[in-house]
C-alpha cells in the first residue's frame, strides 16, 4: 500500500501534552510552519495534576496563556506538606520563601489535566500551529542519516507521510518512535516504582494557607500523594517499589488502594468522609509504572526527543510537567536558531541535551538523597544547598529547587506582571546572590527580553535577548 503524502512542513510535533504544545507554539510564534499530530482526542486523562511556580508563571505567560489560566478555576498551590523522614509530625514549605518565587509569583496550581492540556493545546492552534487530533505517528522517515519527516495514519486509517526539517518526539513514555534517535532508555537501579491511584470526593482539608498544597506521606511499603483539586476533588496515589506492588495490583484495585490507605494514618485522616468517585473520566483506579529513566541520545540529525520521551524522574516533586515544558522551550529556541542558518543544528542540539540532562540530574541526585528516610528535614534542606550550589539557605535552596528554579533559567522566573522599575532593579541585582537559571523564564516573561545568561561552559552557548533563539556568548557584553 503506497502512503498518501502530506504537504511539507517545518517542523512536525508528534504528541499534543504539555512539551508538544510548548515548542510547537513557540516555533509557530516565530514565523515557521508547525504540524502536530496527536493520537488521542483532547480532552483526555493524565497523571502529573501537581505544577510548578516556573510553569505557571514562566512558561504559561511565554506562551501567552497566563490570564486564561489564571481565570480557569485551577486550585493554587502555595507549597507542600511532607509527613517524611525521622519528623515523626508533617512538615510544610512555601514558595514564598525563595527569592525565585516571592511575591506575586510564590505559588502554582493543581490542575485537572484533561482541561489545563487542552488549554495550552487550543493556543497552540491559535498561535497558528495546524493541529490533528486522532492522527497517530508510526514511523519516520529518513534519507542519508538524516530524519525528514514521519508516517502516520489519519483517523479513517488511511496512512499519509509528512516532509519536515526537524520532528520533535514529545509523544511521553509510551513513544513509538523514541528509539530512532538512536541508543537506548537506560533505566534507574534506584526508582523503579509502581503507581496505583484514584479519585475521592469530599474528606478534608487544610486551613487557609495550606488548603491546595500537595502532601506527600511516606509510609512502609512507598509514599502517597494527596492533591487537592477542587474542594471537592481529590487525586490520591499510592507509589510502591516494584516488589511491594507486585502482588496488589494483580487483584482488586479497590481493594489494594483501600488497604493501602489504611497503612497511611495522615491520608486515613484526610480522607475521613470521601468516597472514591467511580464514574466518568475519574471513576476508574489506574495503575502507572513509573519507573525512571534516561535515553543515551536526546537527537540526532533532523529530530529531538522532549519530555517523557527522553526521560522520566519520580514524581515525588511534581516535575513532569515542569521537564516536559522546560525541554519544549529549550528544543524551541535550538529549532529557531537552527533555521536561521547562523549557528550550526549540532551545536544547537548539543546545548539543548546538555541543558536537559543538567535538569534532570538536579532532580534525580536530589531524589536519591530525600528517598533515604533515615534523615530528618534540616539534612534534606542541606543537601538541596549542596547539590544546586545556591548560595542562599538551605530551606530556600530547598524550595528554590522543588520549586522548578534551580536550572539558572531566566525565563522560569518572576511572573508576567507588570513591575516597577526598582522592583527591576532588585531582581537584576540579586541574580548574583541566588542560584540563577531557575529565575530566567519567569524574568523573560515579566519583561519580554533576556536579563544575562552565562554559558554553561566554555563554548557553550547562551540565550538571545529574545529568549527565543541561542546565541555565541560574548564575555564583553556582561
Amino acid at each position: 500500500m503506497t502512503d498518501t503524502i502530506d504537504q511539507e512542513y517545518d517542523v512536525v510535533v508528534v504528541g499534543g501534552g504539555p512539551g508538544g504544545s510548548t515548542v510547537s507554539t513557540l516555533v509557530a510564534m516565530q514565523g515557521h510552519r508547525v504540524l502536530l499530530l496527536e493520537k488521542d482526542q483532547f480532552p483526555r486523562h493524565q497523571i502529573g495534576e501537581s505544577l510548578l511556580p516556573s510553569t505557571v508563571h514562566g512558561i504559561c505567560e511565554l506562551l501567552g496563556v497566563g490570564e486564561e489560566i489564571a481565570a480557569a478555576g485551577f486550585q493554587k498551590k502555595h507549597g507542600g506538606i511532607f509527613r517524611w523522614g525521622l519528623n515523626p509530625e508533617p512538615w510544610t514549605f512555601d514558595f514564598a520563601i525563595s527569592e525565585k518565587f516571592s511575591g506575586p509569583t510564590s505559588y502554582a496550581y493543581q490542575v485537572e489535566r484533561m482541561k489545563f492540556d487542552k488549554i495550552l493545546l487550543d493556543n497552540a492552534r491559535r498561535k497558528g500551529v495546524d493541529v490533528r487530533e486522532r492522527h497517530t505517528v508510526v514511523d519516520v522517515l529518513e534519507e542519508e542519516g538524516r530524519v525528514c519527516g514521519v508516517r502516520y495514519t489519519d483517523p479513517e486509517g488511511v496512512r499519509k507521510k509528512v516532509r519536515a526539517k526537524f520532528v520533535v518526539d514529545a509523544s511521553g513514555n509510551l513513544s513509538r518512535i523514541h528509539t530512532r534517535v538512536g541508543g537506548e532508555r537506560i533505566y534507574s537501579e534506584h526508582f523503579q516504582n509502581i503507581a496505583l491511584f484514584g479519585y475521592y470526593k469530599g474528606g478534608k482539608r487544610q486551613p487557609e494557607p495550606k488548603r491546595g498544597n500537595i502532601t506527600c506521606a511516606s509510609f512502609g511499603r512507598g509514599w502517597f500523594w494527596h492533591i487537592p483539586l477542587s474542594d471537592e476533588l481529590t487525586s490520591v496515589g499510592a507509589v510502591l517499589r516494584r516488589e511491594e506492588a507486585a502482588g496488589l495490583i494483580q487483584g482488586d484495585r479497590e481493594e489494594a488502594l483501600t488497604s493501602l490507605i489504611a497503612e497511611c494514618p495522615l491520608i486515613e485522616d484526610y480522607l475521613d468522609g470521601a468516597s472514591r468517585v467511580t464514574d466518568g473520566p475519574y471513576g476508574e483506579i489506574r495503575v502507572r509504572k513509573d519507573y525512571s529513566y534516561i535515553q543515551e541520545a536526546f537527537w540526532r540529525p533532523g529530530m529531538i526527543l522532549v519530555g517523557d520521551a527522553a526521560c522520566f524522574i519520580d514524581p515525588l516533586f511534581s516535575s513532569g510537567v515542569h521537564l516536559a515544558t522546560y525541554s519544549g522551550l529549550l528544543a524551541a529556541r535550538s529549532i529557531n536558531t537552527a533555521m536561521l542558518g547562523e549557528i550550526s543544528e549540532e551545536t544547537c542540539l548539543r546545548e539543548y541535551e546538555e541543558r536537559y540532562r543538567r535538569e534532570y540530574g538536579l532532580f534525580h541526585d536530589f531524589l536519591l538523597e530525600f528517598y533515604d528516610v533515615e534523615r530528618d528535614e534540616r539534612a534534606y534542606f542541606e543537601q538541596a544547598k549542596q547539590i544546586t550550589k545556591d548560595s542562599s539557605t538551605e530551606e530556600k535552596s530547598f524550595v528554590t529547587l522543588v520549586g522548578g528554579g534551580a536550572s539558572d533559567e531566566k525565563g522560569l522566573l518572576a511572573a508576567g506582571a507588570m513591575v516597577s522599575e526598582s522592583r527591576k532593579a532588585d531582581l537584576l541585582g540579586r541574580l548574583p546572590e541566588v542560584h540563577r537559571e531557575g529565575s530566567r523564564i519567569q524574568t523573560q516573561a515579566m519583561f519580554g527580553e533576556s536579563i544575562g545568561d552565562q554559558p554553561l561552559r566554555e563554548g557553550s552557548l547562551v540565550e538571545s535577548p529574545d529568549g527565543m533563539h541561542w546565541a555565541v556568548f560574548d564575555p564583553s557584553a556582561v
